[in-house]
């Protein structure tokens, strides 16, 4: 190849080169595969709130504290938006409820708390959503007719706290002195009999 072939092929080369750099690009490519994340405006969650018409978070005395690992860990109330020292709606005696909305079991047993719930004499019971958007969470307590106070935790932080088991649902009593016991048996309740004779 003469020299002046070989110049003219590293100019050729350049010249490709410097139209790929400044050749106009597409936006980053979409990944097909990302599962798209649905914010539901303040608006819409008031009206979610106002159609579950959730009884109010219980707020226990101010010197009452309820359990000690739950102290200072703040939740929202899914009635109202607030947000609550979650210790504080659970001062004993109490049953605290951990559920999911795909969570299949824990809408029967919901129903079977707030049955409990509303009868003379009843301790509170305190639902707490996790692993689930409030919006959904909301939504699901609508349709199912159940009216339970209820807080959501989108950061697990009470779950972890209490050490509380990955399956749902699951249920916790909380006694007069603020103890936190897990409820074993049954595993899931589902008569508000069994409830009565757990809370005792």
């Amino acid at each position: 190849m003469s020299p002046a072939a070989r110049w003219a092929a590293v100019v050729l080369v350049l010249a490709v080169a410097g139209a790929v750099a400044l050749w106009p690009r597409s936006p980053d490519p979409v990944d097909q595969n990302a599962i798209p994340t649905r914010t539901m405006p303040t608006t819409d969650l008031d009206a979610a709130r106002d159609q579950a018409a959730l009884r109010p978070c219980p707020r226990g005395p101010a010197d009452v504290q309820g359990p000690q690992v739950l102290r200072g860990l703040t939740v929202t109330c899914l009635g109202d938006g607030q947000p609550v020292d979650v210790a504080s709606t659970v001062t004993g005696p109490a049953v605290v409820n951990f559920w999911a909305t795909w969570c299949v079991p824990c809408q029967e047993e919901l129903k079977v708390l707030d049955a409990y719930a509303q009868e003379p004499g009843a301790v509170d019971v305190v639902a707490v959503l996790v692993e689930s958007k409030e919006a959904d969470g909301l939504e699901l307590l609508a349709k199912l007719g159940v009216r339970l106070p209820s807080v959501a935790d989108p950061a697990d932080g009470v779950r972890r706290a209490a050490r509380v088991p990955r399956t749902l649902p699951m249920n916790y009593v909380v006694g007069a002195d603020g103890s936190l016991t897990q409820v074993t048996d049954p595993v899931t309740f589902t008569s508000v009999e069994q409830v009565r004779e757990v809370v005792g």
